[in-house]
């Protein structure tokens, strides 16, 4: 299977401290690999770097096939690498629909015409509504995102990153701050999310881990303590003692 996100060797240092060590790692086309690890452990980090928000001390990063480890996050996200963020990062007050009409005149390369309305692009405004149906937003698509329940917003930063229809998605903590009552309807879209797209997920949330990740990797101070599918690494002492407590 063509691999679509590949690390080889990423070394991140914070003056002394080595947050990142020699990690390694690979996402196929359907592959959904959870990262899992303590407070501490270089999750964010790492994912910081695969998006381009952190550039690594060594190592290289590369998608589909190229390496793209000095590349900028714009470029990064036009060559099929989308993100969520942990603490959403959505414009308050612009309403839904919005939203993802300019995410996707980004992706077509049309946020420099200005003068021309997205009414110009029925195809465009006829993908937006078809995101918004898809995730349960429809409802909403007049709404200011400052008014949507917190489980909605996030609704919302995956319709954004869908947007650019990423061959790789990177989601960090996507439960994080959501309330129970809410939960159920980011699961339902976890479960829809494209059968070719390759997924990283990072949760704390074992649940949703055990249920979502086809494979998960394991992080302790900053390198790989373990990877293999979930019941491996359910039985994996190592990581019974490290993480799972127990």
């Amino acid at each position: 299977m063509t691999v679509l996100l590949e690390l080889r060797s990423l070394d991140k240092r914070f003056g002394g401290l080595h947050v990142t060590r020699g990690v390694s790692l690979e996402l196929a086309a359907g592959d959904r690999v959870a990262l899992i690890g303590p407070n501490g452990a270089g999750k964010s980090t790492l994912v910081n770097q695969i998006g381009g928000v952190l550039q690594p001390d060594a190592g290289s990063i590369h998608l589909r096939g190229v390496d793209v480890t000095r590349m900028p996050q714009p470029k990064r996200a036009r060559a099929g690498l989308a993100r969520t963020f942990q603490i959403t990062t959505l414009a308050p007050q612009l309403p839904v629909q919005r939203q993802v009409e300019l995410a996707l005149l980004e992706r077509e390369g049309l946020t420099h015409c200005v003068w021309r309305s997205i009414d110009a692009y029925p195809a465009l405004q006829a993908e937006a509504q078809e995101l918004l149906v898809r995730l349960g937003l429809r409802e909403h698509a007049a709404t200011a995102t400052e008014d949507l329940a917190y489980g909605e917003q996030r609704l919302v930063e995956m319709a954004l990153a869908l947007a650019l229809k990423p061959k790789v998605l990177l989601l960090d903590e996507p439960m994080a701050g959501v309330p129970k009552g809410d939960g159920a309807r980011l699961l339902a879209a976890l479960d829809a999310l494209p059968r070719d797209l390759a997924v990283l997920i990072i949760e704390h949330d074992m649940d949703l881990v055990f249920r979502l990740a086809t494979r998960i990797v394991v992080l302790a101070e900053g390198a790989v303590l373990a990877a293999g599918d979930p019941d491996t690494i359910r039985r994996d002492p190592k990581v019974r003692t490290a993480y799972l407590g127990h």
